[in-house]
């Protein structure tokens, strides 16, 4: 099946999936020519998205805004690709330079493609886009900005690809698409399989169970999510450090 031109069919599976093909002028979102591409981001206004996320999240910790913001974009990133994939057989090419991103923002992240090329939909080419193109430059930034773990940040991309795979699942037993169930499922099998996914955590079915922790827990009023590695908040002798 080929990409239609505004990828329509990512709306039917929520917001996390969906990728703005329009320049928001309508719904009085920010004018995309007035956003920085993601290649900028990486570059510049990463910090922007880190100070919207803390403030909103009421954390001075930088480094755990850091974790939310990279978990919230790597979830809108493997959400799209993987749904195109599922739904299209093929997936818009997610070049950091053609996606526009609003940093200032709420959840989940806006992101807007500025132009439509078609890419195969197999699990190499997925794991080029989103892996090699976008998470692993953000890690990359996020470790020598704010000093978070690698393994802490891999651990979101990986809890990010579960969560995506399983909202897919969802939808398609509500709505009688075995076939996408099992696309859904034979895609995601094989990108954990990648060696910066493979090591992240356990996988039964649909579920996840992360070997880390993305630091939620050190949110005010916050906890532990649910594939976390604890069970329970740890102590919070470094809160406010």
């Amino acid at each position: 099946m080929d990409l239609d031109p505004d990828l329509a069919g990512l709306r039917l599976l929520g917001g996390f999936f969906v990728l703005r093909m329009d320049d928001g002028a309508d719904d009085g979102a920010a004018p995309v020519r007035r956003l920085p591409t993601l290649q900028e981001a990486y570059d510049e206004a990463l910090a922007r998205r880190v100070e919207t996320v803390g403030s909103r999240l009421g954390t001075r910790e930088t480094r755990v805004a850091a974790s939310i913001a990279q978990q919230g974009l790597a979830a809108r990133l493997w959400s799209a690709a993987l749904g195109c994939s599922v739904l299209y057989g093929g997936l818009p090419d997610l070049d950091p330079r053609l996606l526009r991103w609003d940093t200032a923002a709420g959840c989940p992240d806006d992101l807007w493609l500025t132009e439509l090329r078609p890419l195969p939909g197999d699990p190499a080419t997925l794991a080029a886009t989103v892996l090699g193109g976008h998470l692993e430059p953000l890690t990359d930034a996020l470790r020598t900005r704010y000093g978070v773990a690698a393994g802490l940040l891999w651990g979101n991309a990986g809890s990010a690809l579960a969560a995506a795979a399983r909202e897919l699942s969802r939808w398609a037993r509500g709505s009688g698409r075995t076939d996408v169930a099992d696309r859904a499922r034979a895609l995601t099998a094989e990108l954990f399989t990648h060696p910066l996914l493979n090591a992240t955590g356990t996988r039964t079915g649909t579920a996840f169970r992360r070997r880390s922790c993305c630091l939620y827990y050190r949110v005010p009023g916050g906890g532990v999510c649910g594939d976390c590695c604890f069970d329970r908040p740890p102590g919070l002798s470094l809160q406010g450090s």
